[in-house]
């Protein structure tokens, strides 16, 4: 761990007329600095984290209903969060931040679980995957839009050539036309950059794994009594699948993955970790095929050659 990643909350200090944070980085770090090849090696381990969410859930979904499965890995998640949050005696986190905790629980937390696991009940972990591998553009555009970043024509252009490579490889898996299921995938899309965005901009002034942790306590209130009553109407069959998928989204996706994540997004800045993303859906097709037997198509291998060109330029490009 890093030295501000301490259980004493960074101090904020006075610098050009501006309040920063003491022991956090104001912006991403320059391209050859230790700090910052450190920084994208814990993008990619969340990437990788999070690329086996999708066959997680479909092994969970074996025995838990949807609004169970949401329900149950957050209050995990919160439970592994709070404990560390208490161990280490952590203060509360400026009101001020209290807003974008907000943001960061109900895009990451609660609204791209709910929505994607919904979505897994009728879509191919696989398809799943091809559709949500545009969360880097969109988190990419979501960060301009917030943080008033401007990354360089280059990078945009990098940054929709991967986005179409990945688009025209998921209208091609769907047969040339859209599913119910990706309605709630498009959704996901949106608040998950959000939260993504937010917690990039928190992860620069306290350590990111406090802003995901607060924001998994934050939402105790809800999940608590959401996990009882989903629980009492949803039939459980407790499987070694399911256990296992529960527990690797509640510990690994839902925390782990998301402390690496944020610490990686503050080091290199939320574009260019975003682009990092680009992976996830071709990572977690070789998980599907792995761990759920399913069938890749011919495009699949061209479809991996032209994004990780994409992702090649965009970590080259200058913001």
């Amino acid at each position: 761990m890093r030295a501000h990643d301490s259980a004493t909350a960074p101090t904020p200090i006075a610098v050009n007329g501006r309040t920063e944070t003491a022991g956090a980085p104001a912006g991403p770090l320059p391209e050859s600095s230790p700090a910052r090849r450190a920084g994208t090696l814990q993008a990619a381990l969340g990437v990788t984290a999070f690329s086996l969410t999708f066959p997680a859930t479909a092994w969970g979904l074996e025995g838990f209903g949807p609004w169970s499965l949401v329900a149950v890995r957050s209050v995990l998640a919160a439970v592994i969060a709070g404990g560390c949050l208490l161990a280490l005696r952590v203060p509360l986190p400026a009101r001020r931040h209290w807003a974008g905790l907000a943001v960061v629980a109900a895009g990451v937390v609660v609204g791209f679980p709910l929505l994607t696991t919904l979505a897994l009940r009728t879509s191919t972990t696989s398809h799943a995957a091809v559709v949500v591998g545009l969360l880097p553009l969109t988190t990419a555009l979501c960060s301009a839009l917030r943080m008033g970043t401007r990354p360089s024509r280059t990078f945009w252009a990098a940054a929709l050539a991967g986005a179409a490579a990945v688009l025209a490889f998921t209208v091609q898996q769907s047969g040339g036309a859209l599913t119910s299921a990706d309605a709630y995938l498009f959704g996901a899309l949106l608040v998950c950059a959000a939260g993504y965005t937010e917690g990039g901009r928190l992860a620069r002034v306290m350590p990111g794994w406090q802003v995901i942790g607060w924001a998994l306590v934050l939402c105790l209130p809800l999940t608590v009594p959401a996990a009882a009553l989903a629980l009492s109407y949803e039939p459980v069959r407790l499987t070694a699948h399911s256990v296992i998928g529960l527990l690797w989204v509640a510990a690994g996706s839902q925390f782990l993955g998301l402390v690496v994540w944020y610490r990686g997004m503050a080091a290199i800045g939320i574009p260019k970790a975003s682009q990092l993303q680009l992976a996830q859906p071709l990572l977690t097709l070789v998980w599907s095929v792995l761990l759920l037997g399913e069938q890749l198509t011919p495009a699949a291998p061209l479809t991996a050659a032209a994004v990780l060109v994409c992702i090649a330029v965009t970590q080259r490009a200058r913001g």
